[in-house]
């Protein structure tokens, strides 16, 4: 599996590629001293649960992930889980950053080569890419399919963001009688409280400010007054920013420390002129692209591992839930189509070219 790998026989022309971010560097936080993708659940690290779930989706035509090479040529190493590919899995050495992974993952999808990508070319600009932490110990086939199948369905979309409502996460609270559960934050807006799914469908090639990406990654814990400044501030200097954009995004995240803090009065009145429609205006505005929210109902993509206490939760609760999770899934969407029974290829490649 390292060295030199042979190139990638092109994918399916209906398929979209997957690319899983699995990186261990600079903003990903780590859990008990570990990088939080190779955490075990069930014994069985987190992103190979993810990589397994994907491999059920109709839409994907393959999977990449980019993270530590080596740890992950070793959790993709064991026998039988090699056997139970369908789909061609591609290993990806990590860069500097998020935005560095997923930009070089999508270069090798582009050239086909996970040791080695290219820029597209003028009739590549439009491939799309699924992208999708690595981190989610209850994504399901379900949601996933759905969440690819509206960004097809938008070709009037350069990024699309997911996101599902609070409802849909109800059964990952704590119970009444003091069970351990995960309460997530969320951000306020008139369209009422909504929280990321931790999918994005891309087409990078038509991104032009991908930095900015990047930027909202790092800031991105919205219970850190800090990091919200540190953004608003970047934002308020940019060509694409100005006070209305910092006033939308201050806004937003007032509104969600006062939820939290349980002034809802307040909460309602500075979410009011927050939608989820002028926050795709302006950060269509600040990436150059053309940029959508696209909501899913399950909501097990929404539930990634930041923290020990949510490590713990998941441990505790992981068959219930994940069972809870499918059922759910399964009356939203309906069951996912049988695989392929043919194996499918894995390769990996070297560090990103220099």
């Amino acid at each position: 599996m390292t060295g030199a790998s042979p190139r990638i026989p092109v994918a399916s022309a209906t398929g979209v590629p997957a690319v899983v971010t699995a990186g261990d560097t600079r903003a990903a936080k780590a859990v008990y001293g570990e990088s939080k993708v190779f955490l075990p659940v069930a014994g069985q690290p987190i992103v190979a649960r993810l990589v397994a779930t994907l491999q059920k989706v109709p839409e994907v035509s393959e999977v990449w992930v980019v993270g530590n090479l080596e740890r992950l040529e070793d959790v993709f190493s064991d026998e039988v889980f090699r056997r139970g590919l369908r789909k061609p899995l591609h290993l990806v050495a990590q860069g500097r950053n998020l935005l560095e992974n997923a930009w070089e993952t999508y270069r090798r999808v582009i050239s086909r080569d996970p040791a080695k990508g290219r820029d597209p070319g003028p009739s590549e600009l439009d491939q799309q890419v699924l992208y999708v932490s690595g981190d989610l110990p209850f994504a399901t086939a379900q949601e996933i399919s759905a969440f690819v199948r509206s960004g097809l369905e938008r070709p009037d979309c350069d990024y699309a963001f997911g996101y599902v409502h609070e409802r849909a996460l109800e059964g990952f609270l704590p119970s009444a009688s003091g069970g351990t559960g995960i309460e997530v934050a969320y951000f306020n807006l008139r369209d009422g409280r909504v929280r990321q799914n931790n999918l994005h469908f891309a087409r990078p090639g038509r991104i032009a400010n991908r930095e900015r990406i990047n930027d909202m990654y790092e800031h991105r814990h919205q219970r850190q007054f800090w990091h919200m400044g540190a953004l608003a501030w970047k934002v308020f200097f940019s060509r694409a920013g100005g006070p209305l954009i910092v006033s939308l995004y201050v806004a937003m995240h007032l509104a969600g420390l006062a939820d939290r803090w349980k002034f809802r009065a307040l909460a309602d009145r500075l979410r009011d002129w927050v939608t989820l429609q002028r926050n795709e205006e302006v950060i269509s505005r600040l990436l150059d692209a053309r940029f959508r929210f696209l909501a899913t109902e399950a909501g097990g993509c929404a539930i990634d591992v930041d923290t020990e206490q949510e490590y713990d939760a998941v441990q505790l609760n992981f068959e219930a839930w994940s069972q809870a999770q499918g059922e759910r899934a399964e009356a939203l969407y309906g069951p996912i189509a049988p695989a392929d029974t043919a194996p499918a290829p894995m390769a990996s490649g070297d560090a990103a070219e220099r």
